[in-house]
């Protein structure tokens, strides 16, 4: 592996903006505090633009980029249209040299959609993957030999990263970059880049934050926005009452009502989720993780995480 490592950005037609300068942001911020890595751009097509409408300048032809073992090239989403279209699928030569790039020790990472390009090579065969949560039972039924991964931010199978849609690719990049510099490093990015909240791999595609917020009810959504953001405090039901200006009762029944699910169990969720994101913070401990989030202590925590919903992201969280 070369000192100085390569971050090779492929520039496809019809690209999502943000998929591509999310990550470029990250690598290019990691240049700033001294990284040793070197940006480039390169593409298959002359005539380039997003899927916005921009128009993008010349990219050199991926013919004329060198990887070496230990560089990282990123496939950002694209259009579906094209995707699926048979000028996407006729480019062999560029897939012929995707492969080889992974064959001697490149690692790939797709963003979004960008999965699609990535498995036309076949290198996602019979390995764990995912993309944009839309997108995810397609790419499924596209490629059978993939193992599609459903609501996961991002996965790392042999060398090959995939991520879900747009902003996840900011994670995913912050995340390659912890495992090469260090958590102190990429914290310091992401404190650069103004992230409020890292996410790893196991983060759901969905967000508490939002998932139960379709409901038009303005005293509901003010103790939600209420409980975000005092999740260490105790709080009685008689305290959320006075905060959403109803009874006891009438709140009990009126949050389950619009929200589908207890006061309580929000809550918890709410905990969960920030003491999940809490835990790339490498100078927390976890029990200052559980007193952020309004646990008793670090066992509590440990014990109501392992209650809930078995997954994945459970036994890695409680194991640490």
């Amino acid at each position: 592996m070369s000192p100085t490592q390569q971050v090779i950005f492929v520039v496809p037609p019809y690209v999502h903006v943000l998929d591509l300068t999310g990550p470029v942001q990250v690598f290019y911020e990691a240049v700033e505090y001294g990284a040793p890595y070197q940006l480039q751009y390169c593409s298959f097509q002359n005539q380039l633009v997003s899927s916005a409408g921009l128009a993008i300048g010349p990219v050199q032809p991926f013919t004329q980029v060198q990887p070496q073992p230990g560089d990282l090239i990123f496939v950002p989403g694209m259009e579906m249209a094209y995707i699926r279209s048979a000028e996407c699928k006729a480019e062999h030569d560029f897939q012929r040299w995707l492969r080889e790039q992974h064959r001697q020790g490149v690692s790939i990472c797709s963003i979004c959609t960008g999965a699609f390009l990535v498995a036309q090579t076949g290198l996602l065969d019979g390995r764990k993957c995912t993309t944009h949560w839309k997108r995810v039972d397609e790419l499924q039924t596209t490629y059978p030999r993939v193992v599609t991964q459903h609501d996961r931010l991002f996965v790392q199978d042999g060398g090959i990263y995939t991520s879900a849609g747009i902003t996840a690719g900011i994670d995913l990049a912050l995340a390659i970059l912890e495992e090469r510099q260090g958590p102190l490093f990429a914290a310091k990015i992401a404190r650069e880049l103004v992230v409020y909240l890292r996410r790893g791999p196991y983060h759901s595609q969905k967000s508490v934050y939002l998932d139960y917020r379709n409901h038009m009810n303005v005293a509901v959504h003010h103790l939600q926005d209420w409980l975000i953001t005092n999740l260490k405090t105790k709080a009685t039901l008689d305290d959320l009452a006075q905060v959403a200006g109803m009874s006891t009762r009438n709140l009990t029944r009126t949050f389950r009502k619009e929200t589908g699910i207890s006061i309580h169990d929000y809550t918890t969720l709410l905990r969960l989720e920030r003491a999940r994101t809490l835990r790339h913070n490498p100078g927390m401990t976890m029990e200052a993780i559980a007193e952020q989030c309004g646990f008793q202590d670090a066992r509590q925590l440990r014990r109501i995480w392992q209650k809930a919903e078995s997954k994945n992201s459970t036994r890695s969280f409680i194991s640490t």
